[in-house]
């Protein structure tokens, strides 16, 4: 690795989120990032990127600062397309694919079937894969997986639990606000 990542934890509106970025782009964003998962997610970034954790630095400024405004915009309800580079190292073939269709096609307030995402991508019968490359998305909430339902109407899987996912799709106006 030729530089490096910069990481911080920010409070969001779904709990802490875990940003690290490198000089490409914002490359991982993590859920419920207190201390535990924080670390376990910091080692893995280390080990997926080649570096060694030393390389990783705590910062909320540079490279994150544009993420980091970006984030609390988009959580108050003022931003409702994320402008901010991607590094997409951690993420490769039929998932980089779809993936990033779905940031391209899948706007705020809107929402697509695993199938009809499958179908965008030439893929028509891989709506499970496109199920499972939602749930490797290292870019949540920015490279919007939240946004992915089911046909029938329900929620599917998501990374962050379905808390998160219904708090997300109310926020963008698709659901209801969930009752807590």
């Amino acid at each position: 690795m030729d530089s490096k990542v910069e990481w911080a934890v920010v409070e969001s509106d779904i709990g802490p989120l875990l940003l690290a970025a490198t000089d490409r782009g914002l490359v991982s964003v993590v859920f419920h990032a207190r201390e535990a998962v924080r670390d376990r997610a910091l080692d893995r970034l280390a080990a997926q990127l080649g570096a060694d954790r030393a390389e990783l630095t705590e910062r909320a400024s540079g490279r994150l600062a544009e993420p980091i405004r970006q984030l609390a915009e988009y959580f108050s309800g003022g931003l409702r397309e994320f402008d901010v580079a991607l590094d997409w190292t951690l993420t490769t073939g039929f998932n980089r694919q779809v993936l990033r269709e779905l940031a391209d096609g899948v706007p705020y307030g809107a929402v697509v079937g695993y199938g009809d995402l499958a179908k965008r991508v030439g893929q028509p019968g891989a709506a499970q894969a496109v199920g499972a490359a939602m749930g490797a998305n290292p870019l949540p909430v920015v490279v919007p997986c939240h946004r992915v339902v089911e046909s029938d109407g329900g929620l599917g899987g998501f990374g962050g639990g379905l808390e998160t996912k219904r708090t997300l799709l109310a926020l963008e106006g698709v659901l209801p606000q969930p009752l807590f």
